[in-house]
């Protein structure tokens, strides 16, 4: 290390006592600004700061193709009695591939580690970090400061979920696929044009396998090499939010590889996870499982999330797998799990870790969304800590995933007998903020694509999912879908190709394609769908028990007072003169309708809207007496639509 009386110039600063200080504490939410690898000037050279903590090593150099990845040519030091080594080296540039050549205390243990907090890494299967500069000018400024708007609990937030390398390909060369840059403009296009208000990426972050989707993260702090630099991915999402598109993406803090070269036995010691396989192993994914309750690791895990929300400008964090994180018996068997100090299963450090994220992350009142993917009964998800909650703002609705996935995939004929499975979810609906979120995983081994599930002839096929579809759109909750659903997928998402597109060319696809689209815009438009999505005041069954015809209808409300009334048929019998009360007198406009001819149904309606007849029903004086097409939903508002 140079002399500690000279002081570094350029893009990096050294660890302060307060620092330190934080980082043992467990709440250092910007480690990746001290630790990790710093283009810099100390003493008039041009050069990089590299840090790294590894308590139990005795020895430890910077290896790379500046120096032949010869050890010993690069030596950090120790930090004190800190556990963090450092050095300042001149030879070492922008570009540089590294390692860090550990020498551990325990055994003489040798290992070549990449960088826990590097920018960049290689393009895998290769594993080496990079020095990477960050400098970017970024053009979101507006979206920036009036993001609080579009990401809003209150307000519609449509997300379209997708695959970076699998959405389109480049048939021209080797059916390859598109980079960071290339995918900017036709995504904002294709995006803008559907009417999603957001994005999510699945794991942009490093990762070895690419099958593994990025759920195998191996670096927290940059983005996979296979699309580009890091920078481009900053243009990606630069991009989408100067077209209005807000961006959140997939983190797992939940379990990491086992790969030799990444978090794993770091030091020669079990330093990120646990040493005991009955807590540091994963027994479904063969993956290790961060030890929240060594400090060291949530002030890495904390200063990850803050470095992709402040970093790249990310619009919300989607927090992978968290019920494997709240249970220690997730997925093991008597026997296989320890109990906590109270002699329970629940995991105190991850809990107390992830009321930390969500304090950190909404810190500052930032206009965030941070999304929880737990799928067990766990008790206000997304309530704050303070009382007693986790802290998410959202939370994936599973049950209800289940519920209505299993329920559409009946013939017709049955559905009569499993109506409770679309009304049950009324019991709670409100106890969280939830997204109806028809994710990746619907669509993968052997499940079938969501077109793939419907039952019936091909027309009826089609007709089911926009069904489904507009089930998802009516009730209380944000929407998400995976990419290629939006227009009626044939197969199973395959990572290793792109979304068949061509499909579009057949008349049923499109048709789909418009009716999410047109979905998406009624949505948006309509304070009653979207407006009170967590109020038990936004909604009102009207007919929650008619099994015998499958029919359900209920009634949106916006805050101003605003109403829609959507009505589900759920066979392919047209129901004529279905008679459903509503509060308001007069004319009723039919704003969408499931079955219209421009989304390849059958064209049974209402010839743009009904008049109420001064009949009583459902507790109200008037009522509307309607067609109810078959298998699909309409949707209707008081007054002449304009």
């Amino acid at each position: 290390m140079r002399s500690s009386h000279s002081r570094p110039e350029g893009r990096f600063s050294l660890l302060t006592g307060e620092d330190l200080y934080w980082f043992n504490e467990g709440t250092h939410t910007h480690l990746y600004q001290k630790l990790g690898a710093h283009l810099g000037t100390w003493e008039g050279e041009q050069g990089t700061y590299f840090a790294v903590w590894a308590p139990n090593a005795e020895a430890i150099s910077v290896i790379g193709d500046f120096n032949g990845w010869s050890p010993g040519r690069n030596p950090l030091s120790p930090r004190a009695s800190s556990g963090i080594w450092e050095g300042f080296h001149p030879d070492v540039g922008p570009g540089a591939l590294y390692k860090y050549r550990i020498r551990s205390r325990v055994n003489g243990y040798t290992v070549d580690k990449a960088d826990p907090f590097a920018f960049a890494s290689e393009l895998p299967p290769r594993t080496a970090s990079q020095v990477a500069d960050l400098s970017y000018s970024w053009g979101d400024g507006r979206w920036m400061a009036e993001r609080g708007q579009a990401n809003s609990l209150n307000a519609a937030v449509s997300i379209y979920e997708m695959h970076l390398g699998s959405w389109r390909r480049v048939p021209e060369e080797g059916h390859r696929s598109l980079s960071y840059r290339q995918l900017g403009p036709p995504l904002a296009d294709y995006l803008e044009d559907m009417g999603f208000t957001h994005v999510e990426f699945l794991p942009v972050m490093e990762h070895p396998f690419y099958g593994s989707w990025g759920y195998q993260t191996t670096g927290y702090f940059a983005p996979t090499r296979r699309y580009g630099e890091p920078t481009d991915f900053m243009g990606l999402v630069d991009l989408l939010h100067q077209r209005g598109i807000g961006v959140i993406l997939d983190w797992v803090p939940s379990h990491f590889p086992t790969d030799q070269h990444a978090l794993g036995f770091f030091d020669g010691t079990h330093l990120y996870e646990h040493a005991d396989p009955r807590q540091g192993v994963h027994p479904e994914w063969n993956s290790y499982i961060f030890n929240y309750g060594r400090r060291e690791v949530p002030s890495f895990l904390l200063s990850s999330a803050s470095f992709w929300l402040e970093t790249y400008h990310a619009d919300g964090l989607r927090v992978d797998a968290v019920a494997s994180m709240l249970y220690l018996d997730y997925s093991r068997k008597a026997g296989e799990w320890i109990p906590n100090e109270r002699g329970g299963r629940e995991n105190l450090p991850a809990i107390a870790f992830l009321r930390r994220l969500n304090e950190s992350a909404y810190a500052d009142a930032r206009p965030i969304l941070m999304v929880a993917e737990e799928s067990t009964a766990w008790p206000m998800v997304s309530r704050p800590p303070y009382l007693g909650g986790l802290g998410f703002g959202l939370k994936w609705d599973m049950g209800w995933m289940h519920d209505t996935l299993d329920y559409l995939a009946r013939d017709p004929i049955f559905r009569k007998y499993h109506h409770h499975e679309l009304t049950f979810r009324t019991l709670y609906a409100f106890h969280e903020n939830f997204v109806l979120a028809l994710s990746h995983d619907e669509v993968v081994y052997g499940k079938r694509s969501l077109l793939g599930r419907m039952p019936g002839d091909r027309w009826q096929r089609f007709a089911n999912l926009r069904l489904l579809l507009g089930y998802q759109y009516s009730q209380p909750g944000k929407k998400l879908l995976f990419m290629g659903g939006e227009f009626g997928s044939e197969r199973e998402w395959e990572h290793e190709g792109g979304l068949d597109w061509d499909l579009l060319k057949d008349d049923a696809h499109r048709g789909v394609q418009r009716y999410v689209r047109d979905l998406n815009r009624l949505y948006r438009t309509l304070p009653a769908l979207h407006g009170l999505e967590f109020e038990t005041r936004g909604f009102q069954w009207l007919v929650a028990n008619d099994n015998l015809q499958s029919v359900y209808a209920y009634l949106r409300r916006g805050p101003g007072g605003e109403l829609l009334l959507a009505v589900g048929n759920f066979t392919p019998e047209v129901r004529r003169d279905y008679r459903v009360g509503v509060p308001e007198k007069g004319f009723w406009s039919e704003r969408l309708n499931g079955d219209a001819l421009d989304y390849g149904g059958s064209g049974v309606g209402n010839l743009g809207g009904v008049e109420t007849e001064d009949r009583a029903e459902h507790g109200f004086p008037q009522s509307l007496r309607l067609t109810l097409p078959p298998l699909a939903w309409v949707f209707l508002t008081p007054g002449r639509a304009r």
